[in-house]
């Protein structure tokens, strides 16, 4: 196995790994687009444009979907500290 399918192998299973995680925490959501990342690097080393290209949307669809967690998340702790304040 040389050092780029290595990569590849890595990439995909932090992808697995990463997607079956996301209900935990929006963190494995920014994994999961930072691994897609790797992946996309893959494709495109590899010469694999499409796969890269894909990927590469897939990554920028997590890392939207992270923003929105992350906002709706900021946003409910917001609503208890202003309910704590007024009780």
């Amino acid at each position: 196995m040389d050092t780029l399918t290595l990569f590849g192998l890595v990439a995909v299973s932090l992808m697995l790994l990463c997607h079956s995680l996301e209900d935990r925490s929006p963190w494995f959501v920014l994994a999961f687009a930072g691994s897609c990342g790797l992946g996309s690097v893959y494709g495109f080393v590899q010469g694999a444009w499409p796969l890269g290209l894909g990927v590469l949307v897939w990554a920028m669809v997590a890392v939207s979907r992270w923003l929105r967690l992350r906002r709706e998340q900021v946003g409910k702790y917001r609503l208890q500290s202003l309910r704590g304040l007024t009780n």
